[in-house]
């Protein structure tokens, strides 16, 4: 799954368009490298997205290509 549309169904981003504008600017990287919006998200990836002067690290748990709300927070694991 890219990972603009990641970002979007795990609801770590709003939008998706504002996913692939943070991945644009270098605001989101993965694995400690900036990634593109159209990176190919794996399990056990590491995503950072900076927020300002806030990061927000998670791992990769799970890829689906649905997610509802409740589910969201099952796709990610936050690392400190």
């Amino acid at each position: 799954m890219r990972l603009d549309k990641y970002l979007k169904v795990s609801r770590l981003i709003k939008r998706r368009t504002v996913a692939n504008e943070a991945c644009d600017t270098e605001h989101v990287s993965v694995n400690g490298r900036p990634a593109k919006a159209s990176y190919d998200v794996k399990v056990g990836d590491v995503i950072e997205i900076r927020f300002g002067t806030r990061t927000l690290k998670v791992e990769v748990v799970a890829v689906s290509e649905h997610a509802l709300k409740a589910d969201a927070a099952g796709m990610y694991r936050e690392l400190v």
